[in-house]
């Protein structure tokens, strides 16, 4: 059994009953597990695989595969206010999803895992921004050994990896687009 604290960036259905969720963790990268059983109403599982919630996971490691058995979870932080706002989740789901392109499977991923928490945490209080965005993408830029760029972190990340970024992000700016500018009491963010 193998123990850790990680953020659930994504969960599918695998069955009727079960989900496969996939976490990020600074020791063990991202990783997925299946959750058998987690749809059934007195499930161990019911109320906590909620996307971006961080939990201390309890899971054996499958040799053969790389869809491991989730056994525990315990709920750290869920950032229920996160859900508050769609232009959080769609950040908190933007950020999620670039790090499942561009970060290797199991591999640890400290400095990345940490900057997902600091912007998930971020989010729970304040409304996303585009300066939030290309300051997460900058600083991913950066744990990856990437620099920043004369372009732009964003095309860096595209160019570097050589598939597109994810939907989401065209999504939010666009959303983002669409409220009016106001004056900012901070010019501080997660970083």
């Amino acid at each position: 059994m193998e123990t850790s604290s990680a953020i659930l960036i994504n969960r599918t259905r695998l069955t009727e009953t079960s989900l496969i969720v996939h976490w990020c963790s600074a020791e063990d990268g991202l990783f997925k597990t299946v959750a058998k059983g987690a749809l059934q109403p007195k499930s161990p599982f019911a109320g906590r695989l909620d996307l971006f919630v961080t939990c201390e996971v309890v899971w054996a490691r499958n040799p053969k595969t790389d869809l491991h058995t989730l056994r525990e979870v315990h709920l750290t932080n869920p950032r229920l206010q996160l859900r508050a706002s769609y232009l959080r989740v769609l950040a908190a789901t933007y950020f999620s999803k670039l790090i499942d392109l561009v970060a290797e499977k199991e591999t640890p991923l400290g400095g990345i895992h940490e900057l997902l928490t600091l912007s998930l945490d971020y989010l729970v209080e304040h409304e996303p921004s585009e300066r939030l965005v290309q300051r997460y993408e900058t600083r991913l830029c950066s744990e990856l050994g990437l620099g920043d760029g004369q372009k732009g972190a964003a095309a860096l990340l595209h160019d570097v990896y050589h598939r597109p970024l994810p939907p989401q992000r065209k999504q939010l700016l666009e959303e983002l687009a669409k409220i009016p500018k106001q004056e900012s009491r901070s010019d501080r963010d997660f970083a």
